[in-house]
């Protein structure tokens, strides 16, 4: 198959993604993740997909699974993993409208990811036009909490995933020309500052603060960073009244590292803050949820050849690398499935208020992924 030849127009394609963007859904807001899932499941029922709306976990929105119609439906296939929840609350859009200038557009969510969904689906259905049936069936699950570190939805990734052969993630690429085939390893952790209360004005050293405490361990962690684990504390809440010492601040920290093994000596360090006195003030740490480091495969780095290849008649080389932000590709890889990721649309400035992409690269990296499709198995 000539992949320069498949379907795929980007100024069609970014009339159908201006939707998509302009259906906020963020990650803790139920009906707007609940509104997406049913726009996608709609837009991927047009195109052929039997689509199925799955509820997500409890007070989070609906995922979507959707199937291509294929003659060995339900033998191990191709799954295509994505998310579409954001990090932009309701309301972003007043800031960070839909607008296109030239070969860039913006939006909230139109890089991470809800470009590289729609392409992905955009990519099967061209390959449907084209008469081209892949040699392995596809599958489209898209679910609705990876930006709060997938804890709901994991288990259904990896039973998914388990009944493929190969795994592609479209998030975005970490810049131009290229593909993710590692991932490094996430940890976050809930803070608790436990102080002892008094009035602010008229017995002030009677108290113990928390929100002071926890601003002095907050730079403490913050500064266990190095090379190998970082530390990032943010999310902060601490008091309620400006008159009372506050007696309970919390906060979470993220820490990434490159190797399992920095991560777990990072976990140590950072539990090591964990203690409670006596008189019931303390600070408490708590391990919340994990992404495994992802070292490449052989199975990745073939899949990464391909891609390359397929990049070159394309007209550009793909260049890889292990790549710091998680993803759903962190629970695939590390399974052992063969597993590329970064492929999804070229943007910049994802999870600010300048987030957007090159309209250009949904084609290019459209007919990448269709491209994938068609010889997988083969």
């Amino acid at each position: 198959m000539d992949v320069t030849k498949v379907p795929l127009d980007a100024e069609e394609m970014i009339k159908g993604l201006k939707r998509w963007v302009e259906c906020e859904s963020p990650t803790y807001d139920k009906p707007s993740v609940d509104r997406m899932a049913a726009l996608a499941a709609d837009d991927m029922k047009a195109l052929g997909f039997s689509v199925e709306i799955i509820p997500g976990p409890d007070g989070l929105g609906d995922c979507v699974r959707a199937t291509f119609p294929h003659p060995r439906q339900g033998e191990p296939g191709v799954l295509i993993s994505g998310h579409i929840d954001t990090v932009h609350p309701l309301g972003t859009l007043e800031k960070l409208p839909f607008r296109r200038d030239g070969d860039l557009c913006w939006g909230p969510g139109i890089c991470d990811m809800k470009g590289g969904n729609y392409i992905a689906m955009s990519a099967v259905k061209a390959l449907a036009e084209m008469g081209v049936e892949t040699p392995l069936p596809v599958t489209i699950l898209l679910t609705s909490d990876e930006e709060i570190g997938t804890p709901g939805c994991r288990a259904m990734i990896e039973a998914e995933a388990a009944k493929n052969k190969y795994v592609l993630v479209p998030e975005p690429a970490w810049a131009r020309n290229t593909v993710v085939t590692g991932r490094y390893a996430i940890a976050r952790y809930h803070l608790t500052a436990l102080g002892r209360p008094s009035h602010a004005g008229a017995a002030l050293k009677a108290g113990q603060s928390a929100v002071k405490m926890m601003a002095r361990k907050l730079i403490e962690i913050e500064d266990m960073t190095d090379d190998d684990c970082t530390f990032s504390v943010s999310v902060m809440h601490g008091g309620q009244w400006v008159n009372c010492v506050p007696t309970i601040a919390r906060a979470e920290c993220l820490s990434m590292a490159k190797r399992q093994e920095d991560l777990d000596r990072g976990t140590g360090k950072i539990l090591a803050f964990n203690r409670q006195e006596a008189d019931g003030t303390g600070f408490v740490v708590e391990k919340s949820v994990v992404r495994p480091v992802w070292e490449a495969s052989a199975g990745t780095m073939e899949l990464y050849e391909r891609a390359r290849r397929l990049g070159n008649e394309l007209g550009f080389d793909l260049a890889h690398a292990s790549e710091g932000g998680g993803s759903d590709g962190n629970f695939t890889g590390a399974m052992g499935l063969p597993t590329l990721d970064g492929l999804g649309v070229v943007g910049r400035d994802v999870h600010t208020l300048n987030e957007h992409i090159e309209v250009s690269s949904l084609a290019s990296r459209g007919k990448l992924i269709a491209g994938l499709l068609a010889e997988l198995g083969a």
